[in-house]
Order: structure tokens, then C-alpha cells, then sequence
């Protein structure tokens, strides 16, 4: 089949740049592996609910119109709002096509997938920064015994085996899974890196409400001394829930959750820690300091004081004595959950553009190196929000838009109206 342009990934942000082309005239195709949002269907676990409330659940031409504004989508209605999305314009989604090679030859890609070849002008990869777990190589080294999992593969504490848990990192996933988890009943020993920490709720207003205010989330890709750095922050520890109850290290402490520092590896039955807890827990109550401090200034500025709670600032953790090592097998511990991140898969691409280390070098989206390549649903890609759902529409209004342009140029230089 020929086409001007392929998408692979029926997330949000293939759908996103589905409904910009849609609306640009350009005729594409959507390939998807299973059906429209499947990542969210079979790769979350059964009580996740979305970090963002349901009013910022906006995609290009359509948002959430329901009863719950400040409520959190589950990941059923996640799907769901999805494949309305996607009918709302008539998405072409293939679905159940497996991609298993692209290349390029002549200027055109050519994609070898279940369901046949796809050859097109553009290819849009938007299959997001969250396709296979991030494990680090300390995992080969765990007690054999141990029973090792990922978020992407865990539903519930059920899964488990008996016995308690080793929770590796602490961000969203991280700290939600040990309550979880300990909540079932299994002793739980979270091992903490590098975080960021943020209440749910700050003088009564969401968090996520502050930063839609304060543009924070709009930052652009751009105005980044080290993009790498910021590209690689750690997602906030915040669970989704209309009470505001924050998910953290202090409500794990409170609970009962052992608290260790980095995980440094396994030296046969022991786990053992860098030390670097008091440190961790000391920047992330820095960073958190400074925002609320810019939301107070920001509120002040705009006369809001005598519409909001006062100021306040979250208690710390207590984070006493630094755990070297623990014993896993005296600790009752039978299993590992990997909760340190995810990164993205291009294995299925046959390009030059890929790096050794599976990553591939873009400004802002635009793949360099490889015209009519782009990417879709990275972290800071474009903006902050490159990997929320509310804000694939920015990135995909800006390269659909450019994608365009070079379709364009590429005609005038078929037709010879420009040379070279």
C-alpha cells in the first residue's frame, strides 16, 4: 500500500497527529500492534487512575465532557475516550499489525509489517517513550529465588508471590505500587533514587490546576540549558485521586514501608544501598520548596491570597538511619518490582538515525539526519508536557504543520518549479 505518510502508534499522540493530517488533507494511515490504545489496555496495572485531573484530557478538536471535571480517569475510560476519539474523525487505524522493519530507499520508507508493506513520502513514530521497562543491569545479579516483574506487567499484589516486596525507585509508579502492595498485606522495602516530590492538592487548587495557570508545562524544548538533563527528570510522585491524598515517602514511612537509598546491586542474598537517602530526600524537598514558593509569589501577584488556603509546606521525611544493606532472604523477601522507568523501542527500524543505545537524535520532533522522519510522545520533546495526554496537540499541530511544508517543497521539486 502507498501512502503519503504512516504512523505507527495508535496512542494519543499518533491519534493527535492522525487528527492534524486528517484535517490538512494529507492521506495516512495509523499502524497499531493490537487495537487503539493498547498500551493503556494491557500494559497498566487494574487501579491506575491518571496523574492529570479529567479536564485537561484534551486532544486536537476534542476534550473530556463528562460530569467529573477534577476527577481521574481509570484506564478502561482511558480506551474508551480514545476510541471515541479516534471515530470522531474516522482515524484509518490498522490495527493487529505488527511493524517488523523499516527502511528507506529513493526518499520513500518502506515498512514490512503482519499485514503487508506500507510505502510512504513521511514517517511519524509515535510509538512514545514508555515502550520497554528501563531495567538496570543490577537485575541479572538478584537471588535466582526472586521473583522479578515490571509495572508493564503487573495488575495486582495477587500476581505476587507471598511473601515481601523489593520496590526498585520512587516515582509515580514506584510509590504507588509499594502501598499498593504493602496494602495487601506483603512487607514492603521501597529502594529510592533521584525524585521529584509534589502535593496533590497546594492551598486547596490541584497541582496540575497551578501549572496549567502558570504555563509551566508550556516550556518549550528550546530554553533548556541541559535538555538532557530535563529530559530525563523522574515523573512526579502523585497518584490520582479526588480526595487530594498525596502518595510520597512520608506517607510510605507512615504506613510502614521500609525505606532504603539507591539500589546499588546484589551481592548474593544481600541488597545493597548507596547511602544517598538523606541526600535524595533533601533535593526533592529543595525542588518542592522552590515551586510552592513561585506558586505563592504567582498567587500573590495575581490577588488570589484571600481566595486560597495559606501556605503551607509538607512535612519531610523523617529518613533517620541509612540502610547499607539488607538481608533479603532474613527480610522475608520473594520478590522485585522494577520501577525504574521505561525507555523507547525502535528496534523496528532499519535506519542509520538510530543510535547505539536505541535512542535517536531530534530537534524538537524532527529527526535530523533523516528527512520526513519524526517522532511524537517523548519526553520534553516540544514542551513539558510532551508525554501527557494535553499536550500532544501542540506537537502535533507544530509538525503536522511542518510535515506539510515538506510535502509542499517536495511537490514544487517534483514538478520542477524548484531546482535542486
Amino acid at each position: 500500500m502507498d501512502t503519503t505518510a504512516v504512523i505507527v502508534g495508535a496512542g494519543q499522540a499518533g491519534l493527535a497527529m492522525s487528527s492534524c493530517l486528517t484535517r490538512r488533507g494529507i492521506d495516512h494511515v495509523v499502524l497499531e500492534r493490537g487495537r487503539i490504545g493498547e498500551r493503556w489496555q494491557s500494559e497498566r496495572w487494574d487501579s491506575l487512575q491518571l496523574l492529570t485531573p479529567n479536564w485537561m484530557t484534551r486532544l486536537p478538536g476534542f476534550r473530556y465532557d463528562g460530569p467529573d471535571p477534577d476527577g481521574f480517569m481509570t484506564m478502561p475510560e482511558v480506551a474508551a475516550f480514545f476510541r471515541a476519539y479516534a471515530q470522531s474523525f474516522s482515524a484509518p487505524v490498522i490495527g493487529d499489525t505488527t511493524v517488523f522493519g523499516v527502511t528507506k530507499n529513493n526518499g520513500r520508507f518502506e515498512l514490512q509489517t503482519s499485514t503487508g508493506t506500507y510505502r510512504s513520502r513521511f514517517l511519524v513514530a509515535a510509538t512514545g517513550a514508555s515502550a520497554t521497562p528501563n531495567i538496570p543491569a543490577a537485575a541479572s545479579d538478584a537471588p535466582s529465588r526472586l521473583d522479578q516483574t515490571t509495572p508493564k506487567f503487573y495488575q495486582r499484589p495477587e500476581q505476587l508471590p507471598d511473601g515481601g516486596v523489593l520496590v526498585v525507585g520512587a516515582s509515580a509508579s514506584g510509590i504507588q505500587l509499594a502501598r499498593e502492595i504493602h496494602e495487601s498485606g506483603r512487607p514492603v522495602t521501597i529502594a529510592v533514587g533521584g525524585h521529584t516530590r509534589l502535593p496533590r492538592r497546594y492551598r486547596g487548587v490541584d497541582i496540575h490546576q497551578w501549572f496549567d495557570w502558570m504555563g509551566t508545562l508550556d516550556r518549550t524544548y528550546d530554553t533548556f540549558d541541559d535538555l538532557g538533563a530535563a529530559r530525563s527528570e523522574p515523573s512526579l510522585q502523585l497518584v490520582g485521586t479526588v480526595e487530594g491524598r498525596n502518595v510520597d515517602l512520608v506517607e510510605l514511612e507512615r504506613i510502614g514501608v521500609r525505606i532504603a537509598g539507591r539500589l546499588q546491586g546484589f551481592d548474593g542474598e544481600r541488597a545493597t544501598f548507596d547511602g544517598s537517602l538523606r541526600r535524595s530526600v533533601a533535593e526533592a524537598d529543595d525542588g518542592q520548596a522552590r515551586l510552592l514558593a513561585r506558586i505563592d509569589r504567582w498567587a500573590t501577584e495575581h490577588g488570589l491570597d484571600a481566595e486560597l488556603d495559606a501556605p503551607h509546606r509538607p512535612a519531610s521525611l523523617a529518613a533517620g538511619r541509612e540502610i547499607p544493606d539488607l538481608d533479603l532472604r532474613a527480610a522475608g523477601i520473594s520478590s522485585v518490582m522494577w520501577a525504574t522507568g521505561y525507555r523507547p523501542d525502535y528496534s523496528w527500524m532499519s535506519l542509520p538515525v538510530v543510535r547505539p543505545d536505541g535512542g535517536i537524535d531530534h530537534d524538537g520532533g524532527v529527526v535530523t539526519g533523516c528527512p520526513g522522519l519524526y517522532l511524537m510522545g517523548l519526553p520534553l520533546m516540544r514542551t513539558r508536557k510532551s508525554t501527557y495526554i494535553d499536550g500532544v496537540a501542540a506537537d502535533a499541530e507544530y509538525l503536522s504543520g511542518h510535515l506539510s511544508g515538506r510535502l509542499g517543497l517536495d511537490e514544487l521539486v517534483t514538478s520542477g518549479t524548484v531546482s535542486g
